[in-house]
């Protein structure tokens, strides 16, 4: 699929330059038609090169090559350039004479060149003068551009444009210090701001800049490099010329440099001539595994064809030079040619002598000999304004300079260099250039293809080393510690080496965040104490020593307050923020009377004994009018009521229930009273068993109110915020021990410790079954590292606190220097008298079940006790007033059944007892009539129809019947 795509992309590309061949310029204004003309005029163009270098070698034949294509391709132009080659030999005296030369002598009309960066400010400034376009296709340093010559013209890529590619590589690897190797000149230095600014963004330092001069000799190049090896910084970005580059790079492999753990960058000036550096096994013996960066030139099939037939022409001219490649510089070079030529092609006839003369001067120099071009400032405008198709790509100027929009990323490994991926603006770090899957800008490893890295290793080098040498950064700890608070922090004096020794909680987060960070940090512990052995000074005087620069940074318990950080920066926290109190602890139950309340809340109290009275009630309604237990005087009833429904609560009523229904009731109540009684038993149990501890004081309102007195840490900032609170200053009692702590409040001397909670902690590892933290947490900074403002130290170490914390590692750093607190048996009961008490929240689905069911059961007795009365209700609402309806129903329903439950027992052994033969003269019809005035007396008006049925059945049967309807 791959060769399928890149075969697919080299036709478009090969089609798109066949069709540039038919109008070459494809930006307005076009270029003129093309008519035969027997004699074209001739269009001078000065060529300034290093013939001796491999840059000039590959440009002069590519230059030669493109002036020749370009009119094979349009045989009929008006104008024909000339080339007038000039060899500068690499020095700016001659390429100044060179280009003066070209403008006095020969008139040219434009200039190609100058080869370097070194060379172009001063030629750029005598084609300003004479209005003459200086087109330059390999001088890339910023040190000359358009902006500052209006009459330069930049054929190539700006040095400028690859720093933030180089700063994305930085970025993806997690590389936080680079050091650049830059030659000393203009092409070297103007590059350097650029790259720190774009290295600052990604936030990775700068810690040493290494400037050789190009006339450095091999001991002082060694001796630069041993500097850098006793540094701890590891990645090096160069940025040299291929001369100074053949006598740098032996050195390195020399000093062993080019091994595993180093990292090499290269920029695009070298990058793009890693394959035709002469000597060709130059590379393979000394740059393996280095980056390199160079613009992005899409393999076309033009460019693949003149490569071919440049390699011919180039091996004619030389056939003894090791170089195979063509380089980028090759190739703008050939497009550099064939915009000067449409250009030309496009003044038309406006070519000729066009040369005025300066004013008249008295000085008889080369210099006053140099005249003013009349066409120079439309034949720039022309050059500027042209587009085409060219070898790289799509030739578009841009503010008077090649617009490059990606960036090849190369890894060298055997002779040669290949691809690992690629880098654009838009989406950043990529391993294909097709970005139709590209969403967003990335800086990811995982966006390149594997490198092999010098040493023929693997592993990705993380970019520093332990420094040999270099200046340690002062670290002041507060001291002497309080006594009590060291495994907080504890500072020590080594007695026979007299260095400080620093350890605890404090010390061991710092430590383990500076392991965290991506280079070495060398630093020594300074204790902040006077000759007597005291302490110098309090917190903020220790701030104020890092402001004042006496020391780099101050590891300690410092809080991070909003004064504090006008004068210095602090990391992110490193513990829990906030200030808290102490109290001890008191058992709630212990004394308590009435603790037998205290298992249900007062709603669910409440509730129960409202579900009580109403089951009662219920029960009555259903009992009272056919079973005489529920019957009797106003005041037997109620008592019924309640002694039946409260008893349930042992299961010991005695009362028989007669209908179905109230039998419903009181099963679905019983239910719900054994699930209260098991809960209400066990709650009590556990309560007075149990040890049910609280907090003497809960909130700083209330401490502030009861008037004891509080205790604080002595020089804490605590003091101030109790003060702004409201607290009296005479009820404030300082104390600097965890010991005094205990004593104060084991005394009753203090009824609460105020302090910030780190501290609290270590407080409690040792009392917290006595005591506990209590009330509202006031927020605070917490405890942070303090580095002067503007460190970079302060970023990088609150990315690895962050690390730290988001880890185990911290959490065993705490259980290490504080202890497991949830050992503490008193202060894992309930420290909340409500928290153990049962609510109604937990029933409720209870009640509403049993009330429901009494709801629903009351009601179908009412339905059909009104049924069976319907004519004496009838007879009811004939009645006028509303008051005697109401007593006229009360009586109704209020009326008792004869059919007593005992009575019909007694009967029924009467009957079996005939039976059996005591009474031979009873006969089982004998009490027909009085079986006959009890249904009449049930139904209330005589109008129940088992009336007439009570009147032929047996009494067995009737009562029978009887006992049916009453449920």
């Amino acid at each position: 699929m791959r060769e399928q795509a890149q075969r697919h992309v080299h036709l478009t590309s090969f089609l798109l330059f066949l069709s540039s061949l038919l109008p070459l310029s494809a930006a307005p204004p076009p270029l003129p038609p093309l008519h035969a003309s027997s004699a074209a005029a001739t269009f001078k163009v000065g060529l300034i090169l290093d013939m001796t270098s491999s840059v000039g070698k590959v440009c002069r034949t590519a230059t030669r090559m493109a002036v020749d294509d370009f009119y094979a391709a349009y045989p009929n132009s008006t104008s024909r350039l000339r080339l007038l080659p000039r060899d500068s030999s690499r020095d700016v005296v001659n390429a100044a004479d060179a280009a003066l030369d070209l403008l006095t002598n020969e008139k040219v009309h434009a200039i190609l060149g100058p080869q370097t960066s070194v060379e172009a400010p001063f030629v750029s400034d005598l084609g300003a003068a004479a209005h003459v376009p200086v087109v330059s296709f390999s001088a890339t340093s910023p040190a000359v551009s358009p902006a500052r010559s209006p009459y330069f013209v930049r054929a190539g890529a700006s040095d400028a444009a690859q720093v933030r590619a180089i700063a994305a590589i930085i970025q993806a690897f997690n590389w936080r210090r680079v050091v650049p190797i830059y030659e000393d000149s203009d092409y070297g230095t103007a590059l350097v701001p650029f790259l720190v600014d774009a290295l600052g963004e990604v936030d990775a330092a700068v810690p040493y800049r290494c400037a050789l001069s190009p006339s450095s000799t091999k001991d002082h190049i060694s001796a630069e490099l041993y500097r850098l090896k006793t540094l701890q910084t590891r990645v090096f970005v160069v940025h040299v010329t291929a001369p100074l580059a053949l006598l740098l790079f032996p050195l390195i492999q020399q000093a062993e440099m080019m091994s595993d753990g180093f990292v090499w960058i290269l920029t695009e000036g070298l990058t793009s001539q890693l394959g035709s550096i002469d000597p060709f096994y130059f590379v393979r013996d000394t740059m393996q595994g280095v980056l390199g960066l160079k613009p992005y030139i899409p393999m076309t099939g033009p460019l693949k064809d003149f490569k071919r037939r440049w390699r011919r022409e180039f091996l004619k001219e030389d056939p003894e030079s090791d170089i195979t490649d063509l380089s980028n510089f090759g190739i703008w070079a050939y497009d550099a040619v064939w915009a000067v030529a449409a250009a030309a092609q496009r003044l038309g006839a406006a070519v000729g002598p066009d040369f005025l003369r300066r004013s008249n001067s008295s000085r008889a120099t080369d210099f006053s000999k140099l005249g003013v071009s009349k066409t120079g400032p439309k034949l720039l405008d022309y050059i500027k304004t042209t587009e085409f198709e060219g070898l790289g790509g799509r030739f578009r100027l841009q503010d008077g300079q090649l617009n490059v929009t990606a960036y090849q990323i190369m890894n060298v490994n055997g002779e040669k260099a290949r691809e690992i991926g690629f880098w654009t603006a838009k989406y950043g770090l990529r391993r294909e250039l097709n970005l139709s899957s590209a969403k967003a800008y990335s800086a990811n490893r995982d966006g390149l293809r594997p490198v092999i890295w010098p040493g023929y290793s693997t592993a990705v080098p993380r970019g520093w080393v332990t420094p040999t040498s270099g200046r340690k950064l002062r670290i002041a700890v507060p001291g002497p510690v309080e006594p009590g608070f060291h495994s907080f922090l504890n500072v020590e004096r080594d007695p026979d080496t007299n260095d400080t020794r620093a350890s605890g909680f404090v010390v061991e987060v710092f430590e383990a965040a500076v392991r965290r960070l991506p280079y070495a940090l060398l630093f020594q512990y300074e204790s902040f104490r006077n000759a007597s052995g005291t302490s110098a000074g309090d917190y903020n005087d220790l701030v104020h020593r890092v402001f004042d620069k006496q020391y780099d940074a101050v590891v300690g318990d410092v809080t991070i307050t909003a004064n504090r950080s006008n004068f210095v920066d602090f990391t992110l926290p490193y513990t829990v923020s906030g200030v808290s109190m102490v109290v001890p602890l008191r058992d709630q139950h212990s004394k308590n009377a009435w603790i037998f309340l205290k298992p249900l809340t007062s709603d669910l109290w409440l509730v129960s004994a409202a579900f009580f009275i109403f089951t009662g009630s219920v029960v009555w309604i259903l009992e009272h009018r056919r079973n005489t237990e529920f019957q009797g005087t106003a005041g037997q009833q109620m008592g019924t009521v309640f002694y039946f429904s409260f008893s349930t609560l042992v299961f010991s009523h005695r009362e028989n229930l007669v209908s179905n229904l109230s039998r419903v009731v009181v099963i679905i109540w019983v239910f719900v009273v054994l699930i209260l009684q098991s809960s209400y038993i066990a709650s009590l149990t556990s309560m007075l068993t149990v040890q049910q501890f609280a907090p003497t004081v809960s909130s700083f309102e209330e401490l502030k109110n009861s008037g004891h007195n509080v205790g604080y840490l002595r020089n804490s900032f605590t003091k101030g915020l109790l003060l702004k609170l409201g607290f009296e200053e005479t009820k404030l009692k300082p104390f600097h021990s965890p010991q005094q702590y205990q004593e104060a409040l084991s005394n009753r001397s203090v009824a609460a410790i105020v302090d910030e909670i780190p501290y609290l902690r270590v407080f409690l590892k040792d009392y917290c079954g006595n005591y506990t933290m209590a009330g509202q947490t006031y927020k605070t900074g917490g405890f942070g590292f303090v580095f002067p403002k503007g460190s970079p130290l302060v970023s990088d170490l609150s990315r690895a606190i962050l690390n730290l914390t988001e880890g185990d590692e911290m959490v065993e750093i705490e259980r290490r220097w504080f202890g497991d607190q949830t050992s503490c048996t008193n202060q894992g009961s309930t420290l909340s008298s409500d928290s153990s008490s049962l609510d109604f929240n937990s029933f409720w689905g209870l009640f509403l079940i049993t009330g429901t069911v009494s709801f629903v059961c009351c009601l179908i007795y009412l339905l059909r006790s009104a049924y069976r009365n319907r004519r004496s209700f009838r007879d009811i609402t004939a009645e006028q007033s509303f008051r005697k309806r109401l007593i006229s129903i009360a009586r109704l329903l209020d009326g008792r059944s004869n059919c007593a439950p005992e009575r019909r027992n007694d009967e029924r052994k009467e009957i079996g007892s005939t039976m059996v033969g005591e009474s031979p003269s009873a006969s089982p019809y004998s009490n027909y009539q009085e079986s006959q005035t009890s249904i009449s007396n049930d139904t209330f008006d005589g109008g129940s129809p088992f009336s007439e049925l009570g009147r032929s059945l047996p009494e067995t049967r009737l009562h029978a019947e009887v006992d049916e309807g009453s449920y």
